[in-house]
């Protein structure tokens, strides 16, 4: 028997079996929900306007979060209200960062190139710098960052070249992007001693 929750959603009742799965790391019942609430949260992240991050970024994200803290779901709340709530505080707190960030995002002034810099060597600098960050990534993190960012290729042109899903490349950009963001500031200052 299926119930349909005020959201729409459908479940079952055996909604604390499902979590109680879940919490034991039951990787079939982490895949069937994946599945199942995929569409729903990513119609919550194409509802905002991100530059960098995509709505499959925020998605994954929530999943990740999902595995990583499945110990902490509560068997007597519905699954889709933790996952939709999961889902908001990421897309909140990222909007927060971007809000913070929003007048000196030292990561994308980096990555543009500046027609005011002084002089050739700034830009020289600059790549120098990017290249050296994005020799510490992952392999594959470097790849599709490559691949997208710099090179310019679509999901759909990267999946067809690496295989990989839209899924997976949207996590790898999400993850080399953290990463250069992360140290970029750090390098820069280094370089300028």
């Amino acid at each position: 028997m299926k119930w349909v929750t005020s959201s729409g959603m459908q479940y079952s009742p055996n909604n604390t079996a499902l979590i109680k799965k879940l919490k034991t790391g039951d990787q079939a019942v982490y895949k069937e929900l994946y599945l199942r609430y995929y569409p729903k949260l990513i119609g919550i992240g194409k509802k905002f306007d991100f530059g960098l991050l995509s709505p499959e970024d925020f998605v994954h994200e929530t999943f990740l979060r999902l595995y990583k803290n499945r110990e902490q779901l509560k068997e007597h709340v519905l699954l889709d209200k933790q996952l939709f709530v999961i889902c908001k505080n990421i897309i909140l707190n990222h909007i927060k960062k971007e809000k913070r960030n929003m007048t000196t995002d030292s990561f994308d002034l980096f990555l543009e190139a500046d027609e005011n810099a002084p002089d050739q060597r700034t830009e020289i600098a600059r790549g120098a710098i990017l290249e050296r960050l994005l020799e510490r990534l992952p392999k594959k993190q470097e790849q599709i960052f490559r691949l997208h960012k710099i090179d310019g290729h679509s999901y759909k042109e990267i999946e067809a070249l690496t295989g990989l899903s839209p899924k997976t490349i949207a996590n790898h950009l999400y993850l080399a992007t953290k990463f250069l963001k992360e140290n970029v500031q750090k390098e820069t200052s280094q370089s300028d001693r």
